[in-house]
């Protein structure tokens, strides 16, 4: 099921909006290529992390 800026994962709602944007842009690449969608996840949030990082971008919302 491919998600959306507004149907993601639960384990994507503390992020920000344009790193959670970026895992599920990922993520849905991931399930096309006939990834697991709990795989298609965890490799998505770590490549999502990693993009924000070298951008200097804040990945959590603040307060969490």
């Amino acid at each position: 099921m491919p998600w959306d800026k507004d149907n993601y994962p639960d384990s994507l709602k503390n992020f920000t909006a344009p790193v959670r944007g970026k895992a599920v842009e990922i993520a849905n690449a991931l399930l096309e290529e006939g990834y697991e969608e709990g795989r298609a996840i965890a490799i998505a949030t770590s490549q999502a992390k990693e993009w924000a990082d070298n951008r200097n971008k804040q990945i959590r919302k603040k307060g969490h």
